[in-house]
């Protein structure tokens, strides 16, 4: 046999895509039934998790099945985005009220998100807020706005008691106090000495999207603060103008040393000047 003319052959050679289908294989049923074997690309996890997500939201309860259905998904893939919401806290397993068993064995389990879960959504919160608060103000005037701000901040500080002397220790104590009451109120708050004088930090401001607009609100703490820690205090930064922090600056009197005899400061201290308010010193444990 002569094989030289055969390595000058230039034919090609075409396989189509049912030929490279191994009988018995998935593929090779949906194609025999009629049915397009080509599989959608695959989207992006974030994507999909988004997806699965929305579907409970949705349709909730739902079962893996029905999830893997609607968005084309192997079990092992709704399995996996389940599991991490799961394990996130923000979707749990349940049981429908009025769920039927379908065939033998155990019901299929039913998934919806949790409360955590919708939170990650977001909410239209700030926008209601903003919206009540710019009608108040066309009914009530300015003067609402300052009285609603006024009120707000006196709930927080209700149970903060004021500083029990002029002195630097009475007034951190009093800051310190004020930071506590705010970061029980979700705005994450502490306190530093800076100089001569220490700061009111609140790291986290949940009426930031709304105090940007309206501002009495932000005006009615630096107020509360001040009438606690009876003393001036300054706004340095806030979160509302785009700071990432709301600091408020407060002075810290030095102690001050009289240049009269230790006679005449023992009397002093026995009886008080008019209007002064007396210091209260604590007891020795």
């Amino acid at each position: 046999m002569d094989r030289l003319p055969q390595f000058r052959h230039t034919g090609v050679v075409k396989t189509t895509e049912s030929s490279l289908v191994r009988p018995g294989s998935v593929e090779s049923s949906a194609s025999g039934a009629g049915v397009s074997s080509v599989r959608p690309t695959s989207a992006p996890e974030g994507q999909t998790r988004s997806a699965v997500v929305t579907l409970l939201l949705e349709e909730g309860p739902i079962t893996a099945s029905d999830i893997g259905t609607r968005l084309g998904l192997s079990a092992a893939g709704v399995r996996r985005h389940l599991d991490a919401l799961i394990d996130a806290g923000e979707a749990r397993i349940t049981t429908p009220a009025g769920a039927r068993q379908r065939g033998r064995g155990r019901p299929a389990k039913h998934f919806q998100l949790t409360a955590a879960g919708r939170n990650r959504l977001g909410h239209t919160y700030d926008d209601l807020a903003g919206a009540a608060m710019r009608q108040l103000r066309k009914i009530g005037g300015d003067a609402a706005i300052e009285t609603f701000a006024r009120q707000r901040v006196n709930t927080i500080v209700a149970d903060v008691e004021p500083a029990t002397g002029s002195d630097a220790h009475a007034v951190e104590d009093a800051a310190d106090r004020i930071a506590d009451a705010f970061s029980a109120a979700g705005f994450s708050a502490t306190t530093r000495q800076v100089g001569n004088g220490v700061q009111i930090c609140q790291h986290h401001c949940p009426v930031s999207h709304v105090a940007s607009e309206f501002p009495e609100l932000c005006e009615a703490e630096q107020t509360a603060f001040a009438e606690i820690l009876g003393t001036h205090v300054q706004r340095l930064a806030t979160i509302a103008n785009g700071n990432c922090a709301c600091t408020t600056h407060v002075p810290l009197s030095p102690t001050r040393h009289s240049n009269t005899d230790s006679s005449d400061k023992k009397t002093s201290d026995a009886q008080p000047r008019v209007g002064e308010r007396p210091r209260l010193r604590k007891e020795p444990a």
